[in-house]
This record gives C-alpha cells, structure tokens and sequence, in this order.
C-alpha cells in the first residue's frame, strides 16, 4: 500500500511539536519504488539549518520505525516554507512581522483592494500593514478574513530604524535588520 500524506501527518506530529515547530504541511508523491516525502515546518525565529537537519534524523527514525511506513523506500525532505508561501494563518502574520508584503483585500466597502508594505502589529482579528510613500509612513489596518491573497516578497533594501519601529519591533531586532549584509 503507498504511503499517504495523512500516514505521515499523523507519524511525525508529535515529533515536530516537541522540538517546538509547527507542522506546516505534508506532500508524498512518487511511483513504485520511489516516494518523495516533503515535510514543511516553520517556528518562530525560524529554522536553522542544524536544527532542521537533526529533525529530519528524529523524522527519519519515527517514519523508519513505524510498521505502515517501516518497508517502504523513501526521500526525506524537511524545509522551512519558502519566501513565496501565501500568509494564510495568523502565525504566518506574526512570524513575517516586519518584512515586506504584498496584500491582496476587499475594503470595508466591498471593493477589491491593494497594499504594499511591511507587516506591523497582529492581533486576533486584523494586521497593520505599514506603508512607506516616499518617507511618509503610515499604517492601514486589514482585517484577516478580509485578505484574499498576501505574500511576503523578497526584500534587498534596508528599511528605516522609524519603519521597523512602527512595524512593532524591538531595538535589537531593529539594528540586526538595519546592519549591512
């Protein structure tokens, strides 16, 4: 019987949990004889590369040991999701909190619209989205059920120390973002 996604899901939760990570998704494709298992998972401050390699070893073992995955021949890929996975949840929000974003919405009038900028203060129902036209910052507030589509984009500028402060950042995160690369 193939490996499923769901089989996988339920193995290695608990796993993923335990080292402090969410669970973010799980794709299994392939053919007979090779299957292709890619677990995402994400936390906050991210993952590094240490940790989420010896993730994947405590993975590995949980998929190794387990009687329905146990004989069956698979590749293993744990990752962090990628810069261009939509913000669909409101820790997705949380953790993008001051990078750039571009957000797709309908108003409070029921109209379709548009903001980009960079992710301020969340809370349960809405984010900030703070907007930065030519110097002058300011910040819309979105409600989440509102968002249609929202992306962090790929950022190579360095914003101000009042932008990432408006954003709800604290002083050290701030001059970490604002050194040179």
């Amino acid at each position: 019987m193939p490996l499923t996604a769901e089989q996988v899901h339920r193995l290695v939760e608990s796993v993923v949990t335990a080292e402090g990570f969410d669970l973010e998704d799980v794709h299994v494709t392939g053919s007979t004889g090779r299957t292709d298992v890619s677990i995402v998972v994400d936390r906050d401050g991210g993952g590094e590369l240490d940790v989420l390699a010896d993730l994947s070893r405590q993975i590995s073992d949980v998929l190794d040991a387990a009687p329905e995955t146990a004989d069956a021949a698979y590749v293993l890929e744990v990752t962090s999701p990628g810069v261009d996975r939509p913000l669909t949840l409101r820790r997705h929000w949380r953790r993008a909190t001051g990078r750039k974003v571009s957000v797709d919405y309908v108003d409070a009038a029921g109209a379709p619209a548009h903001l980009d900028g960079r992710v301020g203060s969340v809370d349960e129902d809405a984010v900030e989205i703070v907007v930065n036209n030519r110097g002058r910052l300011s910040a819309m507030r979105v409600m989440l059920e509102s968002v249609t589509n929202a992306v962090v984009g790929v950022d190579f500028s360095r914003p101000s120390s009042a932008e990432l402060e408006l954003c709800g950042l604290e002083a050290d995160e701030i001059a970490r973002r604002r050194q040179a690369p």
